[in-house]
């Protein structure tokens, strides 16, 4: 059933296909302990945000 339901979720709105969650690990300056920037962002600039 779980597939079905998620199957039809999927189907009646493309708009989420557009987005992809990223998520990059960074060394914080003030603890010297790493922290992830998690975001959701458009396909299109996937690329953008690991440059930075």
């Amino acid at each position: 059933m779980a597939k079905k339901t998620v199957a039809t979720l999927q189907t009646a709105n493309k708009e989420g296909r557009s987005y992809t969650k990223v998520i990059k690990m960074l060394k914080s300056e003030k603890t010297g302990a790493y922290v992830f920037d998690e975001r959701m962002l458009p396909n299109e600039k996937v690329a953008d945000f690991f440059k930075k």
